[in-house]
């Protein structure tokens, strides 16, 4: 069975509250916490971006099971803040692990489920035999004006998933995908900072595209709610996904260990996969795991997951989720805008 060899995750260190950035702007710092239950968003450092933050997150994925990264036949990294314009992010990430001059490469870009898109593209190719093992990333250095809505969860962060049919920890059963033409968040060529339609964020483009995906999935696999032990949906805010968790059937036990929003925001393409890893750092084998992730455009990909004996020997190989939410180094709003490039010396 096609599965999950193993994982890895960056989260930069520093961080901004969300009561300093409403502050800067006049809101009442209560109302903006309450409103979209995030307490803080990670910040990048001033040589951090979505390439090194890939970098990281791959060789963590590699250190934790001990492979030979001459057997990644296959590197794509999505994103929608890759650094370049013309020249790809996965073939830099290629060369900083030390793999072949033989791996396929490309670089993903579906807003923030380009991550999960480059998975399905991995298990396929592993599926074929054309390949040993595919690396998939999902990583993002949320892009938010000063000012907007966005500015207050629009965070930074990697995930990279390692995709095999041997040694696998966590099998991928299946998979459902749900994808429509919705213009809720766009950013166009040469733009700084994207766009958004409001009045379409929720309906009818975040909710009706996790509903639909996970109910497809669910239909083609025959489980319900109650058999899951755990749920992690795309994380814009901490309201959103309990409101779909609510409405599908879950309930929050089920989708609590896996919400990382309230510690770093939304990382965009690293948004559910952050959430799965921190589910993978304490799942048993046996249990299950349903994932879904959401791409403004507007587009879900929801997979259900069943954890092997196997991730007993390689969890431990490598720092959990719940070790990048300590040690953190907190920065002040003009702290934040020099780490995001709206201060330029």
């Amino acid at each position: 069975m096609t599965g999950i060899v193993s994982y890895g995750v960056y989260v930069p260190s520093y961080r901004i509250r969300v009561e300093d950035i409403a502050k800067q702007w006049g809101e009442d710092p209560e109302i903006i916490k309450s409103g979209l239950m995030v307490e803080k968003k990670s910040v990048p450092d001033l040589d951090e971006d979505t390439v090194t933050m890939s970098v990281e997150a791959a060789r963590t994925a590699i250190l934790r099971a001990g492979l030979n990264p001459a057997d990644i036949g296959a590197i794509y990294v999505g994103s929608e803040s890759h650094p370049y314009a013309v020249k790809p992010t996965a073939t830099i990430v290629g060369a900083a692990i030390g793999a072949s001059n033989t791996f396929t490469a490309a670089d993903f870009e579906f807003a923030c489920k380009a991550g999960t898109a480059a998975i399905q593209t991995c298990m396929g190719l592993v599926a074929l035999k054309k390949i040993k093992y595919g690396l998939a990333i999902g990583a993002d250095v949320a892009q938010a004006s000063p000012g907007d809505a966005l500015e207050y969860t629009a965070g930074a962060g990697s995930a990279a998933y390692i995709i095999g049919d041997e040694n696998v920890i966590a099998e991928i059963d299946d998979f459902a995908s749900f994808t429509s033409d919705t213009p809720d968040f766009w950013r166009r060529d040469l733009q700084k900072y994207p766009s958004h339609g409001g009045r379409f964020t929720g309906e009818p483009a975040y909710f009706r595209h996790i509903i639909s995906a996970t109910k497809e999935l669910m239909a083609k696999t025959g489980l319900q709610p109650a058999d899951f032990d755990y749920v992690v949906f795309h994380q814009p805010n901490g309201k959103f996904p309990l409101k779909a968790a609510k409405s599908l059937g879950f309930n929050a036990e089920q989708l609590k260990p896996g919400l990382m929003v309230a510690h770093i925001g939304n990382t965009y393409s690293a948004s559910s996969l952050i959430g799965l890893a921190a589910v993978l750092d304490h799942a048993l084998p046996g249990q299950r795991i349903l994932m879904t992730s959401f791409g403004s455009g507007a587009g879900s990909d929801s997979f259900a997951i069943t954890v092997t004996d196997g991730i007993e020997t390689v969890r431990d190989n490598a720092p959990r989720v719940e070790d990048l939410l300590t040690h953190v180094r907190y920065v002040d709003y003009a702290g934040y805008a020099k780490h995001q490039g709206m201060i330029r010396m």
